[in-house]
């Protein structure tokens, strides 16, 4: 009986692999194509075995796999695995060699002259053999082979560069410590590159393509800055060799934290104007500190998730304190305790070690749980707690238990309430944060001030001029908030007073509650359209274009170079308020009606084309080449994307030339394109 106990129990099962084998190494040999958008490579894979088995297995799903013996291993291929076979003997090391080619429908996206991948969660063994089980961290040292592609960024140093005469471009990366598979990552485009040294010596690469080279220095602002903060607060060196920041278009998340070469969406790429409204240091910030906390240490599980997003929210909000002040540091601490109180009070609160928690809890309030600790036990004790267990556990997986672990060997302190209170209940501890907010002076005034909001104007005029005599960002923009809607002739000093502190958010703030634009801040409200604000002159140029139509030509003039952010905002409603006022340029209506037609094809980026779509579908300016593209963006990959896109598309279907359109060219759609049609014409 022994004996049969024996021989069942070494043989590996799918669910319980990382008792039975270790990977060590995986070197690979790959060449994506885009023309085919297909992946052929080579993998030699190294392993260890923690006990006699007759197979192991990586996950390879959808691939064909041709097997190469070495050393008496026989490589199959069934249910979405490649099957390593032979008389594998505890603590013996083992090497086995197979090709593959691999079709991806995710985790690898081909968007026009770009390749990019996102594995996180277990996706990268969509387009190379790997383990989806993140519990065995292996080292990945890939080879990449890449024609008619300009430039690939990948994980790990680059140890050689070589090009042959055909045009195929080499690019062999070492990796010199081991991750988990869903961290292997790379990118091709027409990249350049700004290259930085921390004050440690850490190799930082800030890539950017040609086109966006003036954006380069407002997007990347204070890159290097955030790299000396988070190694000196973190207090553990940076872990790998260097760090690379790539922008893909139509990326599916902000940023993507694969090992040493984070991947973020190039909406971010903003010149100084545009960094005013939405910069890049918070993702920056985030995804750097992954590469300790999620990257260096990682969850054994969803249950341990917020080890991962909790600590590099709040280390990004540190960050963003050192960079932009200790008022910014408590606001937006405030501003996520209201979400999350919110969502408590809805009943509807969740505890950070529920793994199928939303991300404002694993990240925010994940983030809340570590400033509460920290305020609890102490700096010193937090730090020393925080360095003792990376170091402890660097290149493994670990648990929360893990962490509490550190944190009760360094401090007498009892944190067993912090323990309920913050990981275990559903419930936010609205009074914790309060208690915590109101150590800042300025959240103290702030809520002063938000306690006004339902006491009469002829009441509160005196604390509301204070507010914007020197005005705070946010005790400003209140002020303004609390006056919006009341007579003019009681608002009118105030509003004058907010124009004149010369604060970007106040007056953006007056520009968002001004709907009707009295004739006394006429003068006063046209000034926004010279504000360094995209967001300002967007609703700025709206509203003079309703409230005065008038001067809409000289309106028109003033902002018809106006470009605005990545997704072009500024410059598409400028295309559809030329187009709407018949007046202004009527031999040019067919050229910018081409214009905006073209911003929905596929040749953009998908924040582009969302704009686009909804503004056509206000225009009803609804052509063959606008079909085609409304069909197109409604298989797309990002999902959000896809999800207006067919909303706009299933109105389109309402009307029977449109249905007859598509129809009668079902033939020359794409086959995901005819899928989907099948699907919404029989609705």
């Amino acid at each position: 009986m022994r004996y049969l106990l024996f021989i069942l129990i070494p043989i590996a099962s799918f669910g319980q692999q990382t008792d039975v084998v270790d990977y060590l190494r995986i070197k690979a040999d790959i060449q994506p194509n885009p023309f085919t958008k297909e992946v052929t490579g080579s993998i030699e894979v190294t392993f260890r075995m923690k006990n006699n088995a007759t197979q192991v297995y990586l996950d390879a799903v959808n691939m064909d796999i041709r097997t190469r013996q070495l050393e008496k291993i026989i490589a199959t291929y069934s249910d979405n695995k490649v099957l390593l076979k032979a008389n594998f003997r505890r603590d013996s090391t083992y090497t086995a060699k197979f090709s593959y080619t691999a079709a991806p429908k995710q985790a690898l996206y081909f968007t026009g002259d770009q390749i990019w991948t996102q594995g996180q969660g277990k996706y990268t063994s969509h387009w190379l053999p790997s383990l989806d089980d993140m519990n065995d961290k292996i080292e990945f040292d890939i080879t990449y082979r890449i024609r008619h592609i300009p430039a690939l960024v990948a994980n790990g140093k680059l140890e050689s560069f070589s090009e042959d005469p055909f045009g195929t471009k080499t690019y062999e990366y070492d990796m010199n410590h081991p991750m988990a598979s869903y961290l292997v990552a790379f990118a091709t485009g027409d990249f350049h590159v700004k290259q930085l040294k921390s004050s440690s010596g850490v190799p930082i690469e800030l890539y950017y393509e040609v086109k966006d080279s003036a954006k380069v220095e407002a997007t990347y602002r204070y890159s290097q800055d955030i790299f000396d903060f988070l190694e000196t607060e973190i207090g553990v060196p940076y872990p790998w060799q260097n760090y690379k920041q790539v922008p893909v278009r139509d990326f599916l998340y902000a940023g993507m934290e694969n090992t040493t070469c984070t991947i973020f969406s190039e909406a971010f790429l903003v010149d100084n104007i545009g960094f005013n409204d939405k910069n890049y240091v918070n993702v920056n910030a985030h995804e750097l500190a992954h590469q300790w906390f999620g990257n260096l240490v990682t969850e054994t599980s969803g249950t341990h998730h917020w080890l991962q997003e909790g600590f590099a929210t709040y280390y990004a909000l540190l960050s963003e304190k050192e960079v932009f002040g200790e008022d910014y540091f408590y606001w937006k601490l405030f501003t996520s305790a209201e979400q999350l109180k919110a969502l408590s009070e809805e009943g509807k609160g969740e505890s950070l070690l529920n793994p199928k928690a939303s991300s404002l809890t694993f990240y925010e309030k994940g983030a809340w749980a570590l400033h509460i600790l920290r305020e609890t036990i102490g700096d010193a004790n937090f730090r020393t707690a925080i360095r003792n267990y990376l170091t402890k556990y660097q290149f493994k997986n670990v648990s929360t238990e893990n962490f509490i672990a550190e944190v009760k060997a360094i401090t007498t302190i009892d944190i067993s309430s912090w323990q309920k209170n913050w990981l275990q209940q559903s419930a936010f501890q609205s009074e914790d944060a309060y208690q915590s907010l109101i150590k800042s002076p300025f959240i103290n005034k702030y809520l002063e001030l938000t306690s006004l909001r339902m006491v009469p104007l002829s009441e509160k005029k005196l604390q509301l001029m204070t507010a914007l005599t020197f005005p705070n960002d946010y005790m400003g923009q209140e002020a303004i908030y609390q006056i919006a809607g009341e007579p003019i002739s009681e608002t009118l000093a105030l509003y004058k007073k907010g124009f004149a502190s010369d604060n970007l958010y106040v007056r953006q703030a007056i520009a968002l509650v001004l709907e009707t634009i009295p004739k006394e801040l006429q003068a006063d409200y046209e000034s926004l359209l010279n504000d360094d604000s995209y967001v300002t002159r967007e609703i700025a140029l709206q509203q003079l274009f309703i409230n005065s139509p008038e001067n809409r030509k000289r309106y028109l003039d003033l902002s018809k170079e106006w470009i605005g952010f990545q997704n072009k905002n500024l410059r598409q409603m400028w295309l559809v308020l030329a187009l709407v006022e018949p007046s202004y340029e009527p031999d040019n209506t067919s050229k910018y009606i081409e214009e905006l037609l073209a911003y929905s094809s596929a040749e953009f980026s998908f924040e582009i084309r969302e704009i686009t779509l909804q503004y056509l579908y206000e225009l009803s300016l609804w052509q063959p080449s606008s079909l085609k593209n409304v069909l197109n963006a409604a298989t797309h990959h990002n999902w959000r994307f896809r999800t207006t896109a067919r909303e706009i598309l299933s109105e389109v279907l309402k009307n029977e030339d449109y249905k007859g359109f598509y129809r009668n060219n079902f033939d020359t759609f794409s086959e995901n394109e005819q899928e989907y049609l099948n699907k919404v014409l029989t609705q």
